[in-house]
């Protein structure tokens, strides 16, 4: 597995190594301690959820509050969407900047998203399997959210406006001056 910092650099791109034959092929999605000597820590994910989708669905741009923030490890099985992290650590050098990557079922691709980012992705293929790991439960009070169009943020989502399926929760979110975001004091890191 190849890990490489993103443009932030607590985003981690995650690119396995993939052994291929006649059968098929074989690849290690992930390796703990591997995975934790490049980053620097411990990291203990509790759940592992998946999603389906089709083409223009836009889920995002979610976040728990502490104590129950979430990192997560993100991959496609099959299909391709663009997945976003977005910095909302108050103070932060990179506060109020994006990751974008595109993640397939074809390059493997992973990206591991830590606590104090709002998450989000869209489906680029016609439908698309999304996987995820994460390292707290759910917690519905500390749920929250930023508007994926917001225009502080300046997100290119690679499709149409009238293009995009979103739910009418994440049609009502708060922009991102207006979300409930991180303190630095409360964030490793």
């Amino acid at each position: 597995m190849k890990f490489s910092k993103t443009n932030i650099s607590e985003v981690i791109l995650c690119e396995p190594t993939i052994i291929k034959d006649e059968r098929g092929y074989f690849f290690e999605s992930f390796k703990k301690e591997a995975f934790e000597k490049f980053i620097g820590k411990p990291v203990n994910f509790s759940q592992d959820n998946e999603a389906k989708s089709t083409k223009g669905v836009l889920r995002g741009l979610h976040y728990q509050l502490p104590p129950f923030a979430q990192s997560k490890l993100v991959r496609v099985i099959s299909g391709k969407v663009l997945d976003v992290a977005v910095d909302i650590r108050k103070g932060s050098v990179t506060f109020g900047q994006y990751v974008a990557a595109e993640l397939s079922g074809e390059n493997k691709h992973q990206l591991f998203v830590p606590a104090g980012f709002a998450h989000g992705y869209v489906v680029l293929s016609d439908e698309a399997i999304f996987c995820y790991k994460v390292d707290n439960y759910y917690h519905k009070d500390s749920e929250r959210g930023i508007i994926f169009n917001d225009p502080e943020l300046q997100i290119d989502w690679k499709l149409p406006f009238k293009d995009l399926i979103i739910s009418e929760k994440d049609k009502i979110q708060p922009a991102f001056n207006k979300a409930d975001l991180f303190e630095t004091n409360i964030f490793e890191g």
